[in-house]
C-alpha cells in the first residue's frame, strides 16, 4: 500500500466476498482486520481476494512432521482442525503416507507453536524443528523414537495379559480346565486380565477416537474403541448380572486391541 486509497480499495474488494461481515484496513499498521463467516469462505479466499486487488499478504509456509495418525481420516481431522479452527492458518494439507502437514499461515496472527497446539488438541502430535537440537530431522527422529518406544511398551503389556487370557478362555471353551470350567473366580480372573489391556494398551484408541468425534469425524480408532468396548462391557455386565447371559468375551476385547496395536 502506498496511500489511504489503497486501504480503501482493499476494503472494497474484500467486502465483495460473500460471508464478510466487516473489513477494515489500517494503512499505518499495514493490517487488515476481517470479521467473516468461516462456513461460507476461508482465510485463503480472503488472501486471494487481496492479491486479486493487486496487493500482497505476508504469509509463511511450514512443513511439520505429525505422529499419531492411523488412517486417512486422521489426516482429514487434522486438516479440519487447522483450516476451520485455527486463526491465522491460510491453508493446510496433511499427507498421511508421509506423516507430514504442510501449512500456509500469517505470521502476524499465528505461529508454529499455536499450529502444533491445534494438532495436539485434535489428538495428534506435530513436531516443531529445534534448530539448537540439530534441526528438523533430529526433532522428527526423536519424536518418532519416543512414539515407537511408547507403543512397543503398551503392546508388550497387552501381550503379557492377553496370552494367558486367550489360552485360559479357549481352554475352558474346550473343557480343558476340568473342575474350573464353571468356577466363578475364573470369570473374575478374565476380568482382571482384560482390564489393563482395555484401559492401558487400548487407552489411545479412546482418546484419539473421542477427539476425532469432537472434530466431527471418525477414524479407525473409533471403530477399535467401539468394538472392544462392546465385548468388554457386555462381559462385565454378564459377570455382574449372570441373568443376562452365560458367556464372556473378555478375550475378544483384549485380542482386538493387542493385535491392532503393533
Amino acid at each position: 500500500m502506498t496511500c489511504a486509497n489503497c486501504a480503501a480499495n482493499i476494503e472494497r474488494s474484500v467486502r465483495k466476498l460473500s460471508g464478510i461481515r466487516s473489513a477494515e484496513v489500517n494503512f499505518g499498521a499495514e493490517q487488515l482486520n476481517v470479521d467473516y463467516d468461516a462456513g461460507q469462505l476461508s482465510l485463503d479466499d480472503i488472501v486471494g481476494q487481496v492479491q486479486k486487488a493487486g496487493y500482497g499478504v505476508a504469509t509463511r509456509q511450514a512443513e511439520l512432521p505429525v505422529t499419531g495418525m492411523t488412517c486417512d481420516n486422521c489426516a482429514r481431522n487434522i486438516e479440519r482442525a487447522l483450516n476451520k479452527k485455527t486463526p491465522g492458518v491460510v491453508s493446510a494439507s496433511v499427507n498421511f503416507g508421509a506423516e507430514r502437514a504442510r501449512v500456509k499461515y500469517i505470521p502476524s496472527v499465528t505461529d508454529l507453536e499455536a499450529i502444533a497446539g491445534a494438532v495436539d488438541k485434535a489428538g495428534y502430535h506435530a513436531v516443531i524443528p529445534d534448530e539448537e537440537a540439530g534441526g528438523e530431522e533430529d526433532a522428527e527422529a526423536a519424536a518418532r523414537d519416543a512414539e515407537v518406544r511408547e507403543q512397543t511398551r503398551k503392546f508388550i503389556v497387552g501381550l503379557v495379559f492377553t496370552l494367558p487370557l486367550f489360552v485360559l478362555s479357549m481352554g475352558r471353551d474346550f473343557g480343558l480346565l476340568g473342575p474350573w470350567d464353571h468356577a466363578l473366580w475364573v470369570n473374575w480372573l478374565f476380568f482382571v486380565l482384560a482390564s489393563p489391556v482395555q484401559f492401558y494398551t487400548g487407552w489411545d484408541y479412546y482418546t484419539s477416537g473421542a477427539r476425532s468425534l469432537a472434530n466431527r469425524g471418525a477414524n479407525m480408532d473409533v471403530l477399535v474403541a467401539m468394538g472392544s468396548s462392546v465385548a468388554y462391557f457386555y462381559s462385565l455386565a454378564v459377570l455382574l448380572f449372570p441373568v443376562l447371559g452365560d458367556h464372556l468375551y473378555f478375550e475378544t476385547a483384549a485380542v482386538i486391541i493387542t493385535l491392532i496395536k503393533p
